[in-house]
């Protein structure tokens, strides 16, 4: 397997899928899946790596939990009726115009639905995908399993959101190094359900 392609930040995205708290609620341990994808969405902030998330059916689900969307108030919230971010047209062409993007980051809910299907279509339209595989959450852990090991094997990186982070900073010299740090601390604390 490749080694993911850490170096072109300019043409990396991170996609924060469905974290509504009704999902939240819903998917095992959704305080700390959605404690993780605040960890992703700092990280990113502070590396200058576009934000963007997804809604699904808003209109009857609710919105993106405030604790995210205050960590990235600018970023696009996109609502959706389909379960893959790319079966929606609006979506799709957004995510192709973003900034040229070549790889999507996906954290959010849920693994076996939205996360999966989406990670499928951004791998059919030739992008590079890494699943923050601490940062993604489902109902039934089976059933995440069986589909994070069915994106590896159709070629998305698999990883945990640290590894990733760590992998674009590459060295202790990059100016972002001491505040990550700080992120990494404040974010493996345990926070309030």
């Amino acid at each position: 397997m490749s080694t993911p392609p850490f170096s072109d930040l300019e043409g990396t995205l991170l996609l924060c899928v469905d974290m509504q708290p009704k999902f939240v609620a819903a998917v095992i341990d959704g305080h700390v899946v959605r404690r993780r994808c605040e960890f992703a969405v700092a990280a990113a902030n502070g590396l200058g790596i576009s934000v963007a998330f997804t809604e699904q059916v808003p209109q009857k689900l609710g919105t993106t939990s405030p604790e995210l969307i205050d960590l990235a108030p600018r970023a696009p919230v996109w609502p959706k009726n389909t379960f893959s971010a790319f079966a929606d047209d609006g979506i799709r062409d957004a995510l192709m115009r973003q900034r040229d993007v070549q790889h999507i980051l996906l954290c959010g809910i849920e693994t076996p639905i939205c996360v999966y299907q989406t990670a499928i279509a951004a791998l059919a339209d030739d992008l590079q995908v890494t699943v923050l595989s601490d940062a993604v959450g489902a109902r039934r852990p089976d059933d995440a399993r069986a589909c994070l090991e069915a994106l590896t094997l159709a070629g998305a990186h698999v990883l945990p959101s640290e590894t990733v982070f760590y992998a674009l900073l590459r060295d202790v010299g990059h100016p972002f190094f001491r505040a990550f740090t700080q992120i990494v601390k404040v974010y493996n604390e345990p926070s309030p359900v």
